[in-house]
């Protein structure tokens, strides 16, 4: 008999397994945030600052393209690769539809002007 998979109990569940899976963070931007806690596995909401603050202080990475103009968002959203969550990275070149590593992710949107929490330069 198979059983059901476990599901996250509350947001701070999500969290603790956001950090430690490869590629965990949290996104935020115009629409309101997704938090990528296992390979296909994502909480979106709109309590955009309550979730923020609460990946902030559990150290989470966290990117914030809030303050990008529309079409840098948009470039970066339709051109940048995929963050590879729970799986390995896609070799390089990245592009569009390929799997990076968070660290180069973020660094787009940091070089972008993004504000970019608890993943060091690099």
């Amino acid at each position: 008999m198979s059983t059901a998979p476990e599901w996250p109990k509350d947001d701070g569940e999500r969290i603790r397994r956001a950090l430690a899976v490869n590629g965990g963070h949290l996104g935020i931007g115009r629409g309101g945030y997704c938090l990528y806690y296992a390979r296909g596995s994502t909480l979106s909401g709109y309590d955009v600052e309550r979730m923020k603050a609460d990946c902030v202080a559990a150290g989470l990475p966290v990117i914030d393209s809030r303050n990008l103009d529309f079409e840098t968002a948009l470039r970066l959203v339709c051109r940048s690769p995929l963050i590879a969550v729970g799986q390995a990275p896609d070799p390089e070149p990245w592009h569009g539809l390929s799997n990076a590593p968070l660290a180069y992710v973020a660094g787009l949107y940091r070089d972008a002007g993004a504000e970019v929490i608890n993943l060091p330069e690099g």
